[in-house]
């Protein structure tokens, strides 16, 4: 199965990521544009054939591509074992990300998004009635799909009692968490769940957290945006990560 990588950044990140892919269509440009010219150093530096093409064919590979596509391999998931080893190798607690039935590539997009800035060892999401990675989110993490590891289980649960087994907290934001997030210690292992657009977090998957925690908020409305929520969570559980000096 192959994926079509469309957009700059999208497929520059793919390249420095070590990506397989195929070939590069390039649609004629003229004047100066360092986005494409580091495309195709990175392209010969990687040994990948790119061609030039008019605006026909990109359009039959994607209708928005920034004047630039990417044929490729597709995108395989990780194991979430993975993020464990990974963790203990960089020396660092582990730092998941559980997304429980979120449906909303734009949504899904932005978190990785933020996970890759906030130094998430990787994403966990289930098989079924949940967003799946696929060419779109490319586009909509700017890139970083290609920088985050994702790990796909057919049972969120038994994932989180394994994680659980293997000294991991699990924490899940809810707007009615008995804690603000800044009161939970997120330094330590820790995976946070973070629910869907519509239900949030499903209630079996509820009592497997250790911690619930509400974000503080003022207003009307009594919950965020799953991106924005998850963004929230994520960089204070990085503030608390910080060293001291930061």
């Amino acid at each position: 199965m192959q994926d079509v990588i469309a957009g700059k950044n999208p497929v520059k990140e793919a390249l420095k990521a070590g990506r397989n892919i195929s070939k590069i269509f390039i649609g004629r440009y003229k004047g100066v544009d360092k986005s494409i010219d580091k495309i195709i150093s990175l392209a010969k530096e990687k040994g990948v054939a790119y061609h030039w093409a008019d605006n026909y064919t990109l359009q039959k590979y994607a209708k928005f591509s920034q004047g630039v596509v990417a044929v490729a391999e597709g995108k395989s998931y990780a194991d979430y074992h993975e993020f464990l080893a990974d963790a203990k190798s960089k020396g660092e607690p582990p730092f998941i990300l559980i997304l429980d039935s979120l449906e909303d590539p734009q949504n899904f997009g932005a978190i990785v998004r933020t996970c890759d800035a906030a130094g998430v060892h990787g994403v966990i999401i289930p098989k079924n009635r949940s967003v799946s990675v696929t060419p779109t989110i490319g586009k909509t993490s700017a890139g970083a799909i290609e920088h985050v590891k994702v790990a796909r289980v057919a049972n969120l649960s038994s994932t989180i009692n394994d994680l659980k087994d293997q000294g991991l907290w699990i924490v899940g934001i809810d707007h009615l968490g008995s804690n603000k997030m800044s009161d939970v210690d997120l330094k330590m292992p820790i995976a946070i769940v973070v629910g869907g657009e519509n239900k949030g977090i499903a209630p079996l998957v509820k009592t497997r957290c250790d911690y619930l925690v509400r974000i503080p908020m003022r207003g009307k409305i009594p919950s965020l945006n799953a991106s924005v929520a998850a963004a929230l969570i994520l960089y204070e559980a990085y503030r608390q990560r910080l060293p001291k000096k930061f």
